[in-house]
């Protein structure tokens, strides 16, 4: 029974101890999105891809290189005789065959062939195109990350304001409920203001539960663990501060900088170097090899020499239209691919426009709203006062309060809409700052 005990003890101080810490991330914007550069998934991924990339392009490169075999083989006839007549008139001579085993030492090295030439190019620009795919993510993971940043922010913004209207109210009731006791105020003014209070210690526990969740959003694009703590030391309006509102839109559109037309680009070459694959395969093939035989057990007669080089060519003659069929096909994919190319290069530019817009009214937006929550703030203020007085109803002080805490939220969202407009521009510029 100790040993048990003094078992569980040590399990427990184990559980305790320094390595099941839980792990704490202290960010600001710039390291979350170093952290999920590195600890992403998605983007790990993409480092396997482009290691997988690098080594078929080694993979090509060697099939056109020395390629050295080795064999052994035996055979065994099982007493059978070779039976010669040199005349008619003479009784045939028998033979034994005897067990042979020999090995043998083949290297090939191709010389030419148009194929090689043209899938070495091919698995270049594939590893290119895995590169640029890698980019690709990048951006996205850096747009998702930043986003879910932004995310947390908000919505410990809202919490901290929710929060802070239900203290205001409950003090508010507790007052008012002693200006009832007195005389003062009529009891629906205060049964009003329990309605009230109830009502958004309801929308702060969902906002709390908002926050959880964006801060789960948060770890997910990190990478990091479902336990670990974060704690986050960037601020909306320090955010809205370094995004530099009034010099986003000076910045030109450039195509060649946009992630996903450089892959269309990438696809484009491709798509020229299959239509040159299909064409080699009209050209002859060209490769030389050496053999080295070594008798391991040798036959009483031996015609075949230890050493032989040789040249094989082989040479396409006729297909019946098939290689033609191919080299069509890969044409036809290739201006399929440019279309593709001409229809995203509209789509980016109109994209480009709309996102330009999209900025500007969510400026303007956010100028106004900043306007109405300082005027909402004021009205209110204004108007709890005069209800301590007794001056205006309850249902009077609860009208301002809803329109102060709906001032609050759009403004958030205001704050939201800047910072995600810009970072869609930022995304579509390839320049994520």
């Amino acid at each position: 029974m100790k040993s048990k005990l003094l078992l569980i003890v040590l399990g427990v101080l184990l559980i305790s101890g320094p390595g099941f810490a839980q792990q704490k991330l202290i960010l600001d914007l710039n390291a979350a999105r170093e952290h999920a550069l590195e600890h992403n998934k998605n983007m790990i991924n993409t480092g396997y891809a482009l290691d997988k990339a690098q080594l078929a392009v080694k993979e090509a490169i060697a099939n056109g290189l020395p390629q050295v075999e080795g064999s052994v083989d035996y055979s065994n006839a099982l007493g059978a005789n070779i039976s010669i007549r040199f005349q008619e008139d003479m009784p045939a001579t028998e033979i034994a065959i005897k067990p042979t085993s020999n090995f043998y030492l083949t290297v090939n090295q191709l010389l030419f062939s148009g194929n090689y030439i043209v899938g070495v190019q091919i698995a270049k620009l594939s590893k290119e195109l895995t590169r640029m795919s890698q980019q690709k993510t990048e951006l996205e993971v850096l747009t998702n990350v930043t986003d879910a940043y932004y995310m947390v922010l908000i919505s410990k913004e809202t919490e901290s304001i929710i929060g802070q209207n239900v203290e205001n109210l409950q003090d508010l009731y507790q007052k008012t409920e002693m200006l009832v006791k007195a005389g003062v105020i009529e009891q629906t003014d205060l049964d009003q203001l329990f309605v009230q209070l109830k009502s958004l210690e309801n929308t702060l526990s969902s906002a709390q539960r908002q926050t959880e969740l964006a801060i789960n959003l948060l770890r997910l694009q990190l990478g990091a663990g479902i336990d670990t703590e974060i704690e986050l030391t960037e601020t909306l309006d320090g955010l809205i501060e370094q995004a530099d509102l009034e010099n986003v839109l000076l910045g030109q559109f450039d195509l060649q900088k946009n992630v996903d037309f450089q892959l269309m680009e990438q696809q484009e070459m491709l798509s020229e170097k299959m239509i040159n694959m299909q064409k080699s395969n009209a050209l002859p093939m060209l490769a030389a090899f050496y053999r080295y035989t070594y008798k391991i057990l040798k036959p009483d007669f031996d015609t075949s020499p230890k050493n032989i080089v040789g040249l094989q060519m082989n040479i396409p003659i006729f297909s019946s239209g098939l290689r033609s069929s191919k080299t069509r096909q890969a044409m036809i994919d290739l201006k399929t691919t440019q279309n593709n190319k001409s229809m995203l290069e509209d789509q980016l530019l109109t994209m480009d426009k709309q996102l330009r817009f999209n900025f500007n009214n969510a400026v303007e937006a956010f100028t106004n709203q900043k306007t109405n929550v300082e005027v909402s703030r004021r009205v209110y203020a204004n108007l709890k006062l005069k209800y301590e007085q007794g001056l205006i109803s309850g249902l009077d002080l609860i009208n301002a309060d809803n329109n102060y805490l709906r001032a609050e939220s759009d403004y958030i969202s205001a704050m939201m809409q800047v910072l995600n407009s810009r970072l869609q521009l930022e995304k579509l510029y390839g320049n994520i700052q």
